[in-house]
């Protein structure tokens, strides 16, 4: 009897090199996958339930503290949402600022998953400490990358982790044209780095799997999107993000704390770096389009083993991008346009490095929120990582249970899951019965 034929079970209690707490269980019968789930057990955060209550200019502070990762793109996405209820439209400096700093979460979150998270599966290495006994230079380059990448979150956003600096209708003081250009060099060299890098993971072994995804990403008239923009899918959806709960659907699975999203009569989607590469490759940088040409990976790419190179252009972009802000830059007379609140409800939505990060809140005449639902990009990938695994598992069925748990823990990987993120609420049900 072949190794495909038995009934097998992979079971991983604690998956490493992922943010947050979260488990794996699969079951195999005669080669093929019986039950898969991804478990989330990270208690509930109930931030939802803190925002209520508070008032409307406390949202991005409170929501900064749901990721030490990406803590930019939950300010973000509850910046829109305050400002679009009362209509506010920032633009000019500000507004690149707010992209600038969004760019520096990218760098950062990006080049951690790709040389510390994610690389060692593809070496064969336990951890980036072990890689980095045989590939020094690597760890070290990816260091001082994702260095350039705080540091910007620093100057403008007022610290690295759970910045302080962002507001709704700008920030609380903005940085000088001199700080800025203090950071030119380094994101010059940072540029060809992230060039290095992506080649680098270019090279690696990918196993041949490809499917038929949804993806869903926001699309902007002239950039690749950040903050700002409509929801797009590769399925004809091209809605405005009020629109999100009319198209998109969340439910609460018995084995996870984070809820399962779906597409409305349709099913799974995918968000995230391939999503966003896949539907806006178009308003990638010339460099980072002839950097994919040159490394042959284009649109469409449905392989998701090969997220990990596509993160290796959007680091390029943010970079590229960082550098036109800087250049352009001009200080704005005031860091912030002071706004009234009046009773409404809005919707936020950002491009996280994970996905795109959706919030909704509901405020009062004196600003006091009363409503808030956030949808955070590992939740919406949950049930997608979930039919990976089931579709994966059978072409790999006659691997060694260690080989083949090795191969799983990565297809989860793919998706840089940030599961203390995505487990944001939860429904009690009890039956005393």
């Amino acid at each position: 009897m072949s190794n495909a034929k038995k009934s097998r079970t992979i079971k991983v209690d604690y998956m490493a090199r992922v943010e947050g707490e979260g488990a794996l269980f699969l079951k195999i019968r005669d080669g093929k996958v019986s039950d898969v789930k991804l478990k989330i057990f990270e208690p509930p955060r109930f931030f939802e339930a803190f925002l209520r209550g508070r008032k409307w200019t406390e949202a991005p502070d409170i929501t900064a503290r749901i990721c030490g990762i990406c803590p930019i793109a939950y300010q973000s996405s509850s910046i829109s949402a305050m400002e679009s209820i009362v209509g506010a439209k920032i633009d000019g400096p500000i507004r690149e600022l707010r992209r600038l700093v969004y760019c520096g979460e990218w760098i950062e979150s990006h080049v951690l998953h790709m040389a510390m998270l994610h690389a060692p599966d593809f070496l064969g290495y336990e951890d980036a400490i072990q890689m980095a006994k045989d590939h020094p230079d690597v760890v070290k380059n990816a260091l001082r990358l994702k260095k350039i990448g705080n540091e910007l979150m620093t100057v403008v956003g007022g610290r690295e982790i759970h910045p302080i600096n962002l507001r709704v209708g700008g920030f609380y003081r903005t940085p000088t044209k001199k700080q800025l250009l203090a950071m030119r060099d380094d994101l010059l060299w940072a540029c060809d780095a992230s060039v290095a890098l992506t080649k680098l993971v270019s090279t690696f072994e990918f196993p041949d799997f490809e499917r038929d995804y949804e993806f869903v990403a926001m699309r902007h008239p002239g950039e690749y999107p950040l903050w700002e923009g409509r929801l797009v899918s590769n399925r004809g959806l091209d809605i405005p993000i009020e629109d999100f709960f009319k198209h998109f659907e969340e439910e609460h699975v018995k084995h996870s704390t984070s809820l399962h999203s779906f597409v409305k009569l349709r099913g799974a989607y995918h968000v995230g770096p391939l999503a966003r590469f896949n539907l806006n490759f178009d308003r990638l940088t010339p460099r980072c389009r002839e950097l994919a040409q040159e490394i042959g990976v284009t649109p469409p790419c449905t392989n998701p083993f090969k997220s990990i190179v596509v993160r290796g252009f959007e680091t390029l972009y943010a970079c590229e991008e960082s550098l036109r802000i800087i250049e352009s830059y001009e200080e704005p007379e005031k860091p912030f346009i002071e706004l009234a609140p009046r009773a409404g409800r809005g919707h936020g939505c950002s491009e996280a490095p994970r996905g795109i990060c959706y919030h909704t809140y509901a405020i009062d005449d004196n600003g006091v929120i009363t409503d808030a639902r956030i949808a955070p990009p590992t939740a919406q990938n949950q049930r997608t990582m979930e039919e990976d695994l089931a579709a994966f598992v059978p072409r790999h069925a006659d691997l060694p249970d260690d080989k083949l748990t090795w191969r799983c823990e990565q297809a989860v990987r793919n998706y840089d899951p940030c599961i203390s993120c995505s487990c944001h609420f939860l429904r009690l049900h009890v039956d005393r019965d």
